[in-house]
């Protein structure tokens, strides 16, 4: 598994309309992958691999998309006070109780800046019983840059992007980081596709045979702005005109303590999801059932998963248009939206033995 290259995409800061750090990291990546690399208007980086064996007589190549968003949550700094700290504007949903006492960066023209995110407010040892009960909202949120308050004004601007700043880890059979969402799924369209090109999936788990190519069109989009609305994902959508789209994410796996059953969505370990449904879309039954019977041929695990809020790029390649079949594959993912990510080995080899398993015959 080529865990290094899935911790420079985690590590890489690009927050919703700022994810030109992780486009300029894949196009360096897939370079000689793809027939075709070009960049849309919206900053969505569309890549098409054109068929290498003919489809059936009298038919057109099916046409697949893949929409492997690249942003992260993050925030704008939206105000610098007098005293030098940096007030924000989140982008992306984020729980304020996951907030305090982190490490942030500010990505600012003349460098990248480390600092400490914090609420307002007093600490433990002179806040009152009550005090200590309140969860501040997200906007309360500053920077300390550790800098003269003139200092801060000189480097520090407005619509700066702020990205939650911890390393990546390899902790037991799981990797641990901040961004797996969605860098897993850039990680996925890349890896899955190039092991298509080489000629043979992963062996182990997978059994399978040496790869014949493909009769489908691929178009991998890595794809902008999902955090904030799926924006990305529509306007590509309208230009790539797929016949099958898959949106590839991660998903809750709350399989942990305090979590009833019924809501744990996925299981760590089990392998890849196979999303019937979310918040935003139901993916075509005729997809699930194919892709769950190329895994069962492969001897790929996996699992169906149905979420009942949130949603994927999935739903802006349904509608875009007129349309297509489209489907949800997963990586379950515990500790969603922190910086404590957690993806296990399992599933992530899993969802790439998958997708390349479906581009082979689609």
């Amino acid at each position: 598994m080529n865990v290094d290259l899935l911790k420079r995409l985690c590590e890489t800061p690009g927050i919703p309309g700022r994810e030109e750090r992780v486009r300029a990291l894949i196009e360096r990546e897939v370079k000689g992958l793809f027939d075709e690399v070009r960049t849309d208007p919206m900053g969505s980086l569309i890549c098409v691999r054109k068929p290498t064996r003919q489809a059936a007589k009298g038919q057109s190549p099916l046409r697949v998309m893949l929409a492997c968003h690249m942003d992260e949550i993050g925030f704008y700094v939206r105000h610098i006070d007098d005293k030098g700290f940096v007030w924000l504007n989140p982008a992306g949903g984020f729980d304020p109780r996951n907030l305090f006492s982190r490490r942030v960066l500010t990505c600012a023209e003349d460098g990248d800046f480390v600092g400490v995110l914090n609420p307002g407010g007093k600490p433990i040892h002179i806040s009152s019983p009550e005090d200590r009960k309140k969860i501040p909202e997200v906007t309360e949120f500053y920077i300390d840059l550790g800098m003269k308050p003139d200092q801060v004004k000189k480097k520090i601007r407005i619509g700066d992007m702020v990205v939650l700043h911890e390393p990546f880890a390899e902790i037991g059979d799981t990797l641990v980081s901040k961004a797996m969402d969605n860098r897993v799924a850039c990680w996925l369209g890349i890896e899955a596709v190039r092991q298509v090109a080489g000629g043979a999936r992963a062996k182990g788990r997978s059994g399978a045979p040496k790869s014949a190519g493909h009769s489908c069109e691929i178009h991998c989009v890595f794809t902008v702005q999902e955090e904030v609305g799926l924006r990305g994902a529509m306007t590509s959508a309208y230009t790539v005109k797929p016949d099958v789209g898959v949106g590839i994410d991660t998903t809750l796996c709350c399989d942990t303590p305090g979590v009833c059953e019924t809501d744990r969505v996925t299981k760590q370990g089990d392998g890849v999801a196979i999303t019937v449904m979310d918040g935003s879309v139901i993916s075509a039954h005729s997809l699930v059932n194919q892709f769950e019977q190329i895994a069962r041929k492969h001897h790929i695990p996996h699992q169906r998963s149905i979420l009942g809020r949130g949603g994927t790029d999935t739903a802006a390649l349904q509608r875009a248009g007129s349309g297509a079949r489209a489907l949800t594959i997963s990586v379950g993912t515990r500790y969603i939206h922190t910086v404590t990510e957690m993806v296990h080995r399992t599933d992530l080899e899993a969802a790439r033995n998958l997708l390349a398993a479906y581009l082979e015959v689609a």
